[in-house]
């Protein structure tokens, strides 16, 4: 059964970087995709960036353009977020989420908590 656990979260002053890490176990040559999410109180769950396993294709969401990096290392079964120049508003609950044959996001991490503030 594929698992997924998010790491590297924390609060960070406005302009500063942190790297998300989600780390993949139990992962089948059905999970192509990777995504990553965010969620602020009061908001829904809005996509990020997703990546492809093989590196071959990123996108990101507009409000993250040059600033984020997605990047999926399959050795190490762990898909990267790198984020600078962060802003007040990137502040949210942070998910890893898997897309396999369904082509739904279907499998999804516990979530880490990404703080900006000053």
């Amino acid at each position: 059964q594929v698992q997924l656990v998010e790491s590297g979260g924390g609060l960070v002053e406005p302009g500063g970087s942190l790297r998300l890490s989600c780390a993949v176990s139990g992962r089948t040559l059905s999970s192509y995709q990777m995504g990553w999410f965010r969620q602020a109180p009061g908001t829904d769950r809005d996509i990020v960036a997703s990546i492809t396993w093989n590196n071959d294709f990123a996108n990101y969401a507009d409000s993250v353009k040059g600033r984020f990096t997605i990047s999926a290392d399959n050795a190490k079964n762990t898909v990267y977020l790198q984020m600078n120049s962060l802003k007040p508003e990137d502040t949210a609950v942070y998910y890893c989420a898997s897309r396999g044959s369904s082509g739904n996001y279907d499998i999804w991490g516990q979530g880490t908590q990404v703080t900006v503030s000053s």
